[in-house]
């Protein structure tokens, strides 16, 4: 078969839909008004992290970096498309991590990386998020991305996923309390470049597993251009995974430039369930995950002070941005019982399961990863195991497995 039978392209020739001015003028205003206002009341650094988030939801919805559709694609069609851009996101990203973890700096910032435990949390977790990643129709940054860009029916995920964090917490010190390993990590272990070698090699055996099962189902692998040098545009996009990969490597590098530690999304999901909870009248000082100083701290604070939550509101509106701009904002409240019921189910199972496993696609498998974490290498698997799962039930809630 001809090397051009393994491109797939957009035809150049289909229409535009016409940018939204109204709604993209008052996208870039709340986030030109939130910047200001975060640097007011917080810090220029806070509100540089809000402008990552932002640029996180730009980056995701324009490049359509879905961690949910493209396991989905390979697990049901073999197309490797989406995981060889994932482990070209983590390639990019190591190659800076881990020198900076190795010297415990980067441009002077002091920088630690998120190592966890290795227990069965993590195995149990990461495969409950998987099936919540298919039912629910999303990831941690995928629900944000899409309900940014109009998706009522992820509100009802991120909903659910919020309860789930919330539900996690309170069962957090007895998942601890089972056996587990210290927390491992190849920088500390190998050295910065002994560990980047390692992994290097690791994400290129990936990439190569999925090029062999590719052409072995189809007989040639296809290339993910949505579009040509002549259609693309940086504005309206669509943007190829290539450029989602390093946009978001970039963005997991401004990160731990400006907060001394990895991109992470779902502790912010644990926040806002408890001051949701407190304003209600609950006392969150009898809840061991709430018992420490520092998260006591963050409950009585306002949640603009926590750099998971400036970044994930700056994804939101980021994302909104980008649909606007792309003329694609078009939210419908019409959600099949089948699939709410799937969104609640979910929801539910990516926060407790992001919670009690350290983490989510992005806190533990893209920022463990990158940080050289043996928790991350070990959620990987497992949350594949349980997208598997998730696949084969998405039927039973009238969704189509592919």
């Amino acid at each position: 078969m001809s090397s051009s039978a393994d491109v797939r392209t957009l035809p150049t020739t289909t229409a535009r839909p016409s940018i939204q001015w109204a709604p993209i003028a008052a996208a870039v205003a709340t986030i030109a008004l939130g910047t200001a206002y975060i640097g007011q009341v917080v810090s220029g650094r806070q509100a540089a992290l809000f402008l990552v988030g932002t640029l996180a939801g730009i980056v995701l919805y324009h490049a359509s970096f879905g961690f949910t559709s493209a396991w989905r694609a390979f697990i049901v069609d073999r197309r490797g498309d989406g995981v060889r851009a994932q482990m070209l996101m983590l390639a990019v990203t190591c190659l800076v991590f881990f020198p900076a973890l190795g010297a415990g700096q980067l441009f002077g910032q002091p920088v630690r990386g998120s190592i966890s435990p290795i227990g069965i949390g993590v195995v149990v977790g990461a495969f409950m998020f998987g099936v919540g990643m298919q039912l629910g129709g999303g990831c941690a940054s995928g629900t944000l991305f899409t309900v940014g860009g109009g998706n009522t029916r992820m509100l009802v995920t991120l909903s659910s996923f919020i309860a789930g964090s919330v539900i996690g917490a309170t069962h957090m010190s007895r998942w601890e309390a089972l056996p587990a390993l210290k927390p491992w990590s190849l920088v500390a272990k190998l050295g910065a470049a002994g560990g980047l070698a390692v992994s290097l090699a690791a994400f290129a055996a990936i990439a190569g597993v999925t090029i062999a099962l590719e052409r072995r189902r189809h007989g040639a692998v296809e290339y993910d251009l949505k579009q040509t040098t002549r259609g693309f545009s940086v504005l309206r996009g669509p943007w190829p995974l290539v450029a989602g990969a390093v946009g978001l490597a970039a963005v997991n590098i401004a990160t731990l430039l400006l907060a001394g530690r990895p991109w992470g999304v779902t502790g912010a999901f644990v926040l806002w369930g408890g001051k949701l909870l407190q304003s209600a009248g609950a006392d969150l000082r009898t809840w061991t995950y709430f018992a420490p100083a520092a998260r006591q701290a963050e409950l009585g604070a306002s949640v603009l002070r926590d750099v998971t939550s400036v970044m994930d509101f700056g994804l939101i509106l980021g994302a909104l941005a980008a649909a606007t701009a792309a003329g694609r904002f078009a939210p419908t409240w019409r959600i099949s019982g089948g699939s709410f019921a799937a969104a609640i189910v979910g929801g539910l199972l990516l926060g407790y399961g992001a919670r009690i496993a350290y983490g989510c696609n992005i806190g533990a498998f893209f920022s463990g990863i990158a940080s050289g974490s043996l928790h991350g290498w070990l959620w990987f698997p497992c949350a594949l195991a349980g997208n598997i799962v998730g696949t084969r039930l998405r039927p039973a809630f009238g969704l189509s497995r592919r």
